[in-house]
């Protein structure tokens, strides 16, 4: 049975940074054998983040959201799959808000407030968490190791891929507003020479996480 992976994009911007990881880690996962459904969380039907109504910490739906929206068909995708692919742009020194309401969702029904067990997971999924930034990747370690930390215990096992210092436009000339804070020559030379070799090794790392064992 080939491995089933969801893959999640949950930045708006389609043919750029995050969207282009996320495709080439999918591709990879599919060059391997893996069957994979994608979700982009812009594109979704009306959701929120969790409501806290509790509703997954009854014996009857424990470990599953109650919550009917937009998202309801990505944590069922997620919760029956061999592998999660997940990306986000940062926004504000942060993933996007689309990011963390799946997250906040995916994270609590597992949460048991149990010291026993305190995960209700029944399934370890290993996780890709993707991140782009305009900002130089070694600025974000902290952040990234905190949701590694809590994928790690909550979903499963997590590897993560930051692709800094992105591109953002094709012409900074071109804005009502000069952006001076950046260097438009050196984010195209970066866009040209490192972000294909973040692209392979998206690729790759999806590709070993739809081999099958």
């Amino acid at each position: 049975m080939p491995k089933r992976i969801i893959a999640v994009n949950a930045g708006p911007r389609k043919g750029w940074n995050t969207d282009t990881l996320i495709t080439e880690a999918a591709r990879g996962a599919a060059s391997a054998g893996a069957d994979v459904e994608r979700f982009d969380l812009f594109r979704l039907e009306r959701y929120t983040g969790c409501i806290s109504c509790f509703g997954c910490k009854k014996e009857r739906s424990k470990g599953h959201c109650i919550c009917r929206d937009g998202l309801t068909p990505v944590l069922d995708a997620i919760r029956a799959s061999d592998g999660l692919i997940i990306g986000s742009p940062n926004y504000l020194s942060e993933m996007t808000a689309s990011f963390r309401a799946l997250y906040e969702r995916l994270i609590f029904q597992n949460l048991t407030y149990n010291m026993e067990t305190p995960c209700c997971n029944p399934r370890p999924v290993p996780v890709l968490l993707i991140m782009t930034s305009n900002a130089p990747d070694t600025g974000y370690l902290s952040l990234l190791r905190g949701y590694q930390q809590t994928l790690n215990r909550f979903v499963g096992p997590t590897q993560v891929l930051v692709s800094g210092n992105t591109l953002q436009l094709r012409d900074y000339s071109r804005t009502d507003w000069p952006w001076t804070m950046f260097d438009p020559e050196e984010k195209r030379k970066r866009h040209e020479t490192v972000f294909p070799q973040e692209c392979k090794k998206a690729f790759e790392r999806g590709a070993a996480l739809g081999r099958s064992d």
